[in-house]
């Protein structure tokens, strides 16, 4: 496969200078459409995964631990109580956020975080509770699934969480950092898609139900440290964007039973500089559909299928934090066949990325003085 990184990257990205308008508004150029760029809230500690309730109002984490609502004039919500017990240590906390398909009937909210497990070790693990009609407190909390094993690290949780159509949920995990090799064995969780009922326990399609030496709750193995993932719009199908190391993002679409490569297989190096494992390729290990060397470090993705950018209709929208912008990647079927690299002006670490029921794009920042920042076309 071709390495599209450079060449693409060189050929649309336009970085011109923002011109400002008012406070925390900011007029930018893209290849495509000209945009302002407006804060919507601020003051979230570092804010980590957002979702859109039916009337329209964000619920947001933020990574120290609390999970607020935000109202369309950013007003934020006292922290809602009945939150299980997080861990918010290194890279750990409070992650993603995801509402029930019928949430305008069950009210069910799933969680997933950094959970202490006792005697300095965590995992990510991932909780299911009922938002109270005031949105105060989250009720009946229960935790539905717990990646195994926990450990003492404070690096790689993942983790995004994503409903499929057939109602199951998809939770993204890392691999621990040090527990690398992991990844590549069935006993356990490290660096690992699961798929799970809605209640927990392993859905019943998942590829590895009846063999003794595997985790049933699997869907793919191999990957190192997923922060990025969606449903394509048209085939239903989860894809991904996961870490890297010193280059090596990759955009993978995780089909049951097969192994993405991590630490085997890689595009890119330790950030020692040394070699990862045995090269790019290897029978039984599935490629990346694209790459990124250097890393943008990928945290947070969207399709985007609204009318407010018509341009931009198929397009997957990823954020990045160590590169500090929203990747543009146009597609076509099961290929990305150009990039465009938007915001850099803005220097702000972009955690996730969302596109509203306005079909405006909502974007949070990592700081401990972030913001949810929304993208419309400019008049």
């Amino acid at each position: 496969m071709k390495n599209l990184r450079l060449a693409l990257a060189c050929a649309l990205t336009l970085a011109a200078a923002p011109v400002a308008l008012a406070q925390d508004t900011q007029r930018l150029r893209t290849d495509r459409v000209e945009v302002i760029v407006e804060t919507v809230a601020r003051n979230l500690q570092n804010p980590w995964g957002l979702a859109f309730l039916p009337d329209n109002r964000m619920l947001v984490t933020e990574r120290s631990g609390r999970l607020r609502i935000v109202d369309a004039d950013g007003k934020l919500s006292e922290p809602i109580k009945g939150l299980p017990g997080i861990s918010a240590r290194g890279q750990g906390g409070l992650l993603d956020v995801a509402l029930d398909p019928n949430f305008a009937q069950n009210r069910l909210v799933y969680l997933s975080f950094a959970e202490d497990r006792g005697e300095g070790r965590n995992g990510t693990s991932v909780a299911r509770a009922r938002l109270s009609q005031d949105g105060a407190a989250l009720e009946d909390t229960q935790i539905i699934f717990r990646q195994e094993p926990s450990y003492a690290g404070t690096y790689h949780f993942g983790s995004r969480l994503i409903f499929g159509r057939d109602g199951n949920l998809f939770v993204t995990l890392g691999e621990r950092n040090d527990l690398r090799d992991q990844a590549q064995s069935l006993s356990n969780h490290l660096g690992k898609i699961v798929h799970i009922k809605p209640t927990g326990g392993p859905a019943p399609d998942n590829p590895f139900l009846n063999r003794e030496d595997a985790r049933a709750e699997i869907w793919s193995l191999g990957h190192r440290n997923i922060q990025s993932a969606a449903l394509h719009p048209t085939s239903g199908e989860l894809w991904i964007v996961e870490h890297g190391a010193r280059g090596g993002d990759e955009v993978n679409i995780p089909q049951k039973g097969k192994n993405y490569g991590w630490p085997v297989i890689s595009y890119g190096v330790h950030y020692s500089g040394q070699k990862i494992g045995e090269g790019t390729r290897k029978p039984g290990m599935e490629q990346p559909i694209y790459y990124w060397d250097p890393s943008i470090a990928p945290s947070g993705m969207a399709f985007y299928t609204g009318d407010k950018f018509p341009a931009w209709r198929g397009s997957i929208l990823v954020g990045a934090l160590a590169g500090k912008l929203v990747s543009r990647l146009e597609t076509n079927g099961n290929r990305v066949t150009g990039e465009e690299r938007m915001l850099q002006n803005l220097g702000e670490r972009i955690r996730d990325v969302r596109q509203g029921p306005d079909g405006l794009v909502y974007l949070l920042t990592d700081s401990r003085q972030g913001r949810i920042l929304r993208m419309r076309p400019a008049e």
